[in-house]
């Protein structure tokens, strides 16, 4: 293998500034990876859709969310991309790009609009409709079945996530999906980034329903943020845990299909070599990753969690901690940014420490590298394989899908999108280190096939491989750049060489921004 002379003066930049640990990596194709590894892309059904009024839907947490002024952003997702009716087109493109696997959500209010009971037969048609659609072109569906939008009407009768009754209403919907599309599905992922759902939508009130104390960066109209973060993912744990092993008991033997455990894993490394800000990453971890993982894995929270949290903490009886231990088949890794953690105050932290509750219980910062946004566009793929090692080694090398990985480009860069290709490259080769160090992963999907309505952003940045213009009422559909090479990628017609054959480390302390 040949590493790219680099110049003097480059050699003396990396010198002073960077810490370098060098990784050479030959150009790859799709052919360097397992067969049956999955390559894709992924979307979710509000982003997505579209069609919130029609053949029977009902409002869903996210309508009412987005359609309140606690959202922040312009927009909704009452059109979106339109993919309610133009599910054939997309599909279509899909299957010319040699995609291999499509990611999508399930509309719990359009299935079922009550949340519970009378099953919609428009809305199930429509996802048998695209499930024939995708297996029809050789396109491997995997199905989330939760993605931030519960119906409307059960969160006005018993609030949610923040009551148990969720998770029998929960798990009765899960039933109707298995036992209506589970002889075509095989990859189900129950709830969606189960972390940071929690934490951002009843910590920090950032997402639907916007549950939070009130504070000085969000104003609430209800919730607690000390208390509700943990006592919902407790409810998820369990919601997930009734799912997989209903699934176990009476579809697997005949569906012969696999259940995962989806969290938001930020990649995370210490902003300094210190031993402070490395202990402080292991808090990071400790909240951000283990918090819901170790018990699905070895049965209860972990220690540091329970002495921290105290009586905020939700107790698992004896038979819960039997169901929940053991309850995943894999794990669902959504991964965008690289994040530094230190003791030291950051103004550029997304945990505000002046926030009660899971950011001030973790009692660290954690701030994004390269900007000062949450999906920073500035490649570090290394963060990700150091997530991915972090997980082999904690959980018993668990099988991975990266569920969600891409690049947010203002709405207007439209076709060029060479910082996006750069992006997609460093992470794929970040995927393929993974596994020749030993990592069981399984999949690898784009977040998005096309631009979409995104919770943080709105309309106003994209992911999407395809260009979409939500200006025309048709949502013409057009391809960027990173169409024809994913495309180059997946047909092996284009040799990948991430990061320019090296990946850099960089040593953060000396930036005056942390």
């Amino acid at each position: 293998m040949k590493m790219k002379p680099l110049s003097l003066l480059f050699s003396i930049f990396l010198v002073i500034f960077l810490t370098t640990s060098y990784v050479t990596v030959d150009a790859l194709t799709r052919n360097d990876f397992p067969e049956d590894f999955l390559f894709g892309a992924a979307t979710s059904a509000y982003q997505w859709e579209g069609a919130v009024n029609e053949d029977g839907r009902t409002p869903s947490i996210w309508d009412t969310f987005v359609h309140s002024d606690r959202a922040g952003i312009t927009g909704n997702g009452d059109i979106a991309s339109d993919g309610y009716h133009k599910y054939k087109e997309d599909v279509k493109l899909m299957a010319e790009m040699g995609l291999e696997s499509f990611r999508f959500s399930i509309s719990w209010s359009r299935l079922i609009p009550n949340g519970r009971g009378f099953v919609n037969p428009k809305g199930l048609l429509f996802y048998k409709n695209l499930i024939k659609e995708l297996k029809s072109h050789g396109i491997e569906p995997q199905v989330t079945l939760y993605h931030y939008d519960h119906p409307q009407s059960l969160e006005d009768e018993y609030g949610g996530w923040v009551n148990r009754k969720i998770i029998e209403d929960f798990t009765a919907y899960a039933d109707v999906c298995f036992r209506e599309f589970g002889d075509h599905v095989k990859l189900w992922n129950p709830i969606n980034e189960a972390t940071i759902f929690a934490i951002g939508s009843y910590g920090q009130g950032l997402g639907p329903p916007g549950r939070c104390t009130p504070n000085m960066l969000v104003n609430c109209s209800t919730g607690n943020s000390s208390t509700e973060p943990y006592l919902v993912g407790h409810n998820v744990l369990l919601a997930h845990a009734s799912v997989y092993n209903l699934y176990k008991l009476k579809y697997k033997s005949k569906q012969r299909g696999s259940i995962g455990f989806s969290i938001y894993a930020l990649g995370l490394t210490p902003a300094t070599n210190s031993k402070d800000d490395e202990i402080a990453t292991q808090r990071a971890q400790t909240f951000l990753y283990d918090w819901l993982l170790k018990p699905l894995v070895f049965g209860d929270y972990p220690d540091e969690v329970k002495r921290t949290v105290g009586s905020r903490l939700p107790v698992f009886s004896e038979e819960e901690l039997e169901q929940v231990k053991g309850s995943s088949d894999f794990v669902g890794v959504i991964h965008y940014s690289t994040f530094t953690v230190t003791n030291r105050y950051s103004a550029s932290s997304i945990f505000p420490m002046d926030v009660e509750g899971f950011t001030k219980d973790m009692g660290v910062y954690v701030s994004p590298i390269g900007n000062s946004s949450f999906f920073a566009v500035e490649a570090a793929p290394w963060g990700l394989e150091d997530t991915l090692e972090y997980l082999k080694d904690s959980y018993n090398n668990p099988p991975i899908y990266i569920l969600e990985n891409g690049a947010r480009l203002e709405s207007h860069s439209m076709l060029q999108d060479t910082k996006r290709i750069d992006f997609i490259e460093g992470y794929i080769g970040a995927v393929l280190n993974a596994i020749k160090n030993g990592s069981d992963m399984r999949g690898y999907l784009i977040w998005s096939m096309v631009d979409l309505y995104e919770l943080l952003g709105g309309y106003s940045t994209s992911f999407g491989l395809y260009y979409v213009n939500f200006s025309d009422p048709g949502r013409k559909r057009s391809p960027r750049l990173s169409v024809s090479w994913y495309t180059g990628f997946l047909n092996g017609t284009i040799d990948v060489a991430p990061q320019d054959t090296f990946q850099l480390k960089r040593n953060f302390s000396s930036y005056s921004s942390l």
